[in-house]
């Protein structure tokens, strides 16, 4: 065994399957080995983190704002491959996953998995396309062989631009799910996704990242499906807040973490530091802090929007 996955929640099991389809894999989860015989594969096995270490090709699917934390206490061999599954950005320091790992391991050879794919479909061998965002092409490339052929792979070396698209497609797609609870119509769902997908651009050009970018599988084909469709926990999120359900209750209701409800404190942070104009990431904060989804809309379309039709 050779491969390793390092998280057990949904996005990580997914991937242990797909990788299973020509490998053996472990898996490095607090859940039950039970859960994972339910994809139906037998190549599939829980192992220590102690093992998958050892690994060479080693990929982690933790939540974003436990990397740091998780960092400290692990090392990585020399020759292993790192492939990064999680997407967000550090709420404390505003740092993106690249900016923690090359604190603690510079050089790692590493690589970070985005674009658009909704796990369930990754279990059911359902085709997708996915970016691996690395400055370290040569080094890293092989991993592309370990994917099944469900799963086509390219290579970009704009890291910050695919980090950003992980992050800010998620805050997107809980302004998607409000759209549709407050049911606003297609043509307002177009509008705030294409104007969700140009604050995505200038939030990451800010930072480096590079306009075409966003104009691939890690900025608009992630914003688009994550913002239209109710397989993704952000869009529910969002959809449930248009019907005036608690934060609270909509987190404890759905069991998983929805990574846009952290991403946008991070990237509203961020903006406010560098006078970024991020309006709908501000509307979003806006409301995961008690204010009204309505007001927001009506901040947003502006002030002559009949909201009593809604």
């Amino acid at each position: 065994m050779n491969i390793a996955v390092i998280g057990g929640g949904t996005w990580g099991r997914a991937l242990a399957f797909g990788f299973s389809q020509k490998n053996n894999v472990g898996i490095v989860s607090r859940r039950e080995l039970s859960l994972l015989k339910t994809y139906d594969s037998h190549k599939v096995r829980q192992i220590s983190l102690d093992k998958a270490l050892e690994c060479k090709y080693i990929i982690i699917a933790i939540k974003s704002e436990a990397m740091r934390e998780w960092l400290k206490n692990v090392n990585f061999k020399r020759e292993s491959i790192v492939l990064v599954a999680s997407k967000g950005i550090e709420i404390s320091s505003g740092a993106f996953m690249c900016d923690i790992f090359k604190e603690y391991f510079p050089n790692l050879n590493i690589g970070y998995l985005m674009g658009p794919s909704f796990a369930t479909e990754v279990l059911k061998g359902m085709p997708c396309a996915l970016n691996i965002h690395t400055k370290k092409q040569k080094e890293v490339e092989d991993i592309a062989n370990i994917f099944p052929s469900f799963m086509k792979i390219y290579f970009d070396n704009d890291v910050i631009g695919g980090e950003v698209g992980g992050a800010y497609k998620n805050i997107i797609a809980i302004a998607g799910g409000i759209s549709d609870g407050l049911v606003l119509g297609n043509n307002a769902k177009a509008s705030m996704i294409a104007r969700g997908l140009v604050e995505m651009c200038r939030f990451g050009m800010f930072f480096g990242a590079k306009e075409s970018t966003f104009l691939g599988l890690s900025g608009a084909g992630d914003l688009f499906l994550s913002a239209n469709s109710i397989l993704s926990r952000n869009y529910r999120v969002g959809y449930a807040l248009a019907q005036n359900k608690s934060l609270k209750t909509i987190l404890e209701e759905l069991g998983e973490i929805a990574e846009g409800v952290l991403s946008t404190q991070a990237v509203e942070k961020l903006a406010t530091k560098h006078n970024i104009y991020t309006p709908i990431a501000k509307q979003v904060h806006q409301i995961l802090q008690g204010k009204s989804p309505k007001e927001s809309v009506k901040e947003l379309l502006g002030n002559d929007v009949d909201l009593k039709k809604f």
